[in-house]
């Protein structure tokens, strides 16, 4: 079996914008509310839910740590609905995900994000399931519920990917 080594990128709203939405203050519209006592950074992500029954969850998901060298052996996508990270402890961690080829994901590409900066996978967009640098760490989800297997998963057979360094 080959091993890819991946590179590590800077995530931005740019580069992410083929697997979905990055959740962040910075560079979001902002509103006044509240008579001006608080700052509503508005419409950062497209929740996106399709199917009978669907409906809309919150979360908090809990990831254990990682360090390099980190294998990439799968990649997950789900059909029905995006799935939204947000870190809830101001720490580092990375997003890999990877275009549709017929089917299958394609070579992956990963992100690291500030402790600062959510992701939103789209809908039917390839990704790896959390990968949490430094330390344990907490993410508010927000997914779907409802009918339906909304969860595929592709093993690479013929390449693992690693990477080798952060």
């Amino acid at each position: 079996m080959e091993i890819a080594s991946l590179g590590v990128v800077p995530l931005t709203r740019a580069a992410f914008a083929p697997y979905g939405d990055v959740i962040q203050a910075i560079g979001a519209q902002m509103r006044p509310i509240n008579g001006g006592t608080t700052q509503r950074f508005h419409d950062l992500a497209n929740i996106d839910v399709t199917g009978e029954g669907a409906r809309v969850l919150v979360n908090i998901f809990r990831g254990q740590s990682f360090a390099p060298p980190i294998d990439i052996k799968m990649l997950e996508r789900h059909p029905l609905g995006s799935q939204a990270f947000m870190p809830l402890q101001d720490r580092p961690y990375l997003a890999v995900v990877a275009v549709d080829e017929g089917g299958r994901p394609g070579t992956p590409v990963a992100f690291l994000c500030k402790g600062n900066q959510g992701v939103n996978y789209a809908r039917n967009a390839w990704h790896h399931p959390l990968i949490s640098l430094e330390a344990e760490s907490d993410f508010l989800v927000v997914d779907r519920g409802g009918e339906g297997n909304n969860l595929e998963e592709f093993f690479f057979a013929d390449c693992l990917y690693r990477i080798d360094s952060i």
